[in-house]
């Protein structure tokens, strides 16, 4: 039985780029730039320095935290720079540049994992954190570290593959395609956390995929192939979990909390290669569409690679864009710099054209109440907007600000045009850098009362 979660928009699909991935993957640029952060936690340190060689797969940056993924050499050639770059998120982050020799020497390192220790549950678990596997639906959590914290709390096993956002097929590829893979990736998910069974969900809207799926027997091996109705949100973890389980994760917090661990469908599918073909996390597949662009596809793409060398790829863009979004149209970021590369979360590139826009001069709130009938968190977005614009840091805390997923169903449901989620976004940020700031003091005051 199917349970449901509250709120929910259902926003036109666009899934349009249907394409085969790329057989041999997309041609690698003449240089990469890997940053050192490509997760959730702490960032790397690079274990490599200018003029160094590196061959494809070799780690060049890893770190002691527990949260965490170490980083590799996505093509085999010279380490010409290791410095501050900027990423998709606007930052500036550590990076190690090499300039690709065009021969993918592959590191010696990367061969499949002896066979007698892939029914070991700490040893898949090492073997996912050496890979730097993250979750690759555009979270990035340290997929090893979401196993080991798990450990004794988990008895349900959900996979993603609901794909819910326009635009994005690069998971509904995957499937369709690599059946096997995926599918053997999700019975080593389930022996490292230790459950003897498994939920594939997957939007109906995949009904071919649905099908090759279930003709492979999943069932033989505990994986249940669910096919869930299509509705945004529906591939947001807690609203996942909701609709699989009946089971609800509390305010702030992890799906653990009610027995669950939730992995992306090309998770699986890169736990599968790293442990049967010995290849780490430095490519993915990413839906290249939006009305700009010549030709929609999907790609198989090199972490480290511009952006707008993707673009060039794709034949480019047939008019001028007015926005580029690394991620779907609801919950993307913005990218303002096509000189950015490629990270293990972008699972799409989209660029559109102006009149595509859909902005107004003065947004403005009628007091619909449309957005809250669609938050999936059951928050009251019209309250959190009117206490954020006026840094009302109490009446952000009292509507739970912090509770937003960010899914972007406010913003598009809003008759006004405003600008919820961006607004909350901001919020968020205002938060964490009151709390910084107030940490700040109070160590201050600390050392001096030392004094």
């Amino acid at each position: 039985m199917l349970f449901k979660f509250h709120g929910g928009v259902h926003p036109d699909e666009k899934k349009s780029p249907a394409d085969k991935i790329e057989t041999t993957p997309l041609n690698p640029p003449p240089q990469v730039v890997i940053p050192m952060s490509l997760h959730i936690g702490a960032p790397c340190r690079p274990i490599v320095k200018v003029g160094d060689t590196v061959k494809l797969g070799q780690k060049i940056g890893d770190t002691e935290a527990p949260v965490s993924a170490p980083v590799h050499a996505s093509v085999s050639g010279k380490v010409v720079a290791v410095e501050p770059r900027l990423t998709p998120a606007g930052t500036m982050v550590t990076s190690v540049v090499i300039e690709n020799d065009g021969l993918d020497t592959p590191c010696e390192t990367m061969v499949p994992y002896p066979e007698d220790r892939l029914s070991d549950q700490d040893a898949i678990a090492a073997l996912i954190r050496e890979a730097g596997i993250v979750g690759m639906g555009g979270a990035t959590f340290p997929t090893a570290f979401k196993i080991t914290s798990g450990k004794g709390k988990v008895d349900t096993l959900i996979i993603n593959g609901a794909e819910c956002e326009p635009y994005i097929t690069s998971d509904y590829r995957t499937m369709l395609e690599h059946p096997d893979e995926v599918l053997g990736g999700i019975r080593l998910l389930m022996k490292a956390c230790g459950v003897s069974q498994a939920f594939f969900a997957i939007e109906d809207n995949k009904a071919d995929a649905i099908r090759l799926l279930n003709s492979k027997n999943p069932k033989d091996s505990g994986i249940n192939i669910l096919s869930l109705k299509t509705r945004y949100p529906q591939g947001a973890e807690k609203q996942l979990i909701k609709t699989v389980t009946g089971r609800e994760v509390p305010p702030g917090g992890l799906p653990a909390a009610v027995g669950c661990a939730v992995f992306n469908c090309f998770t699986a599918y890169s736990v599968y290669r790293a442990a049967y073909e010995g290849r780490p996390a430095i490519e993915r597949v990413v839906t290249v569409a939006g009305s700009a662009i010549e030709r929609p596809r999907n790609y198989l793409v090199r972490v480290g690679t511009p952006l707008e060398y993707v673009f060039q790829q794709a034949g480019g863009f047939r008019k001028e864009p007015h926005k580029v979004i690394m991620g779907g149209p609801m919950m993307g970021v913005a990218v303002y710099d096509l000189s950015v590369p490629v990270i293990k979360a972008t699972n799409a590139l989209l660029a559109f054209c102006e009149d595509e826009t859909k902005t107004v001069e003065n947004p403005a709130c009628i007091r619909c109440g449309k957005c809250v009938q669609v938050c999936p968190m059951n928050l009251m977005p019209l309250y959190l907007y009117l206490y954020e614009q006026k840094d009302d840091f109490a009446g952000m805390e009292k509507y739970r600000l912090t509770d937003c997923i960010e899914c972007g169903a406010c913003s598009y449901i809003c008759p006004g045009r405003l600008h919820l989620t961006h607004s909350f976004r901001a919020g968020k940020a205002k938060i964490a850098a009151r709390a910084a700031a107030e940490k700040a003091r109070k160590e201050a005051a600390k050392g001096t009362a030392a004094v």
